[in-house]
């Protein structure tokens, strides 16, 4: 019995980001007390079916398996946050600017998650022998980290002054171009931070080969597609084609970059369930 919810946790985890979107993405669920209960149900079944696949390692296994659990618990951070958060929130020009500044911090929290749990599977990784990869993924988790910060901060700046003031202050205005920049350098370094722990995590024997790649390869294509679209972030209105076709565009939209964190999350309860279950 516990292995067959450990699975289906497993698979429900699996593809929970992708409900995570498709909720947020819905507008006409922004209704008072509509969209809060479906986010409420959403993130308690999140929490459920972590605890079942390996949470419980950070109170019961041994500090190597604990290591793992809170490692791949704050990489599905992001994820929780959005499903609990962001029920009909929908796109930014879409929202309210009240809504907007609580986008941003759940982005702001879920940044400093992601880099915690990157942070915590080095630590995993140098014990398990694997140190050059699992390096240069910590000192880009720690630069996207701060990057995304200073970003965030920026952007709810600018939505807190909407509320206030009813337009944008004319400072931030006026650093869009800089803002982009850094927002491009924050998605970059954490895409070429997944692909390095991808590839420790093959190196240590702990991914099988199909799989450190297909994360290397996914990574650095969304690198590459962020590159070529250039550093500026495009207005989607003046698009000749919509957003949603543009893989350059999707791939800078700064929640895009935690979905593949957010899988390794996963795989890291798996692990940490596996261990303890077997200890």
């Amino acid at each position: 019995m516990r292995k067959k919810a450990r699975r289906f946790s497993y698979v429900f985890l699996g593809l929970f980001f992708l409900l995570a979107v498709a909720f947020a993405a819905v507008r006409p669920l922004r209704v008072p007390g509509v969209y809060s209960v479906i986010g409420a149900v959403l993130f308690i079944s999140l929490v459920i079916a972590a605890w079942v696949l390996g949470a419980r390692a950070t109170r019961t296994g041994s500090e190597s398996e604990q290591k793992l659990a809170w490692a791949g618990g704050f990489l599905i951070v992001p994820f929780a946050l959005i499903a609990l958060y962001w029920v009909g929130l929908g796109p930014p020009w879409a929202a309210t600017p009240p809504e907007n500044v609580m986008r941003y911090f759940v982005l702001l929290a879920s940044s400093i998650a992601v880099t915690l749990g990157f942070l915590m599977l080095k630590e995993s990784l140098s014990e398990a022998g694997e140190r050059t990869f699992s390096t240069v993924g910590s000192a880009a988790a720690i630069l996207a980290g701060c990057a995304y910060l200073v970003w965030m901060c920026f952007m709810i700046g600018d939505f807190v002054g909407q509320v206030r003031d009813g337009h944008a202050p004319p400072a931030i205005v006026g650093l869009n171009d800089v803002l982009d920049v850094l927002l491009d350098v924050a998605c970059l370094l954490t895409y070429l931070a997944t692909a390095a722990f991808a590839a420790s995590l093959g190196r240590s024997g702990w991914f099988g080969r199909y799989a450190t790649r297909a994360y290397v390869v996914l990574s650095l294509f969304a690198s590459l597609c962020l590159v070529l679209r250039g550093i500026s972030f495009p207005d989607p209105t003046s698009l000749s084609t919509p957003w949603y076709t543009q893989p350059g565009f999707i791939a800078g939209i700064p929640a895009i970059p935690f979905i593949m964190p957010y899988l390794l999350g996963v795989l890291l309860l798996r692990r940490a369930g596996d261990r303890s279950g077997a200890s």
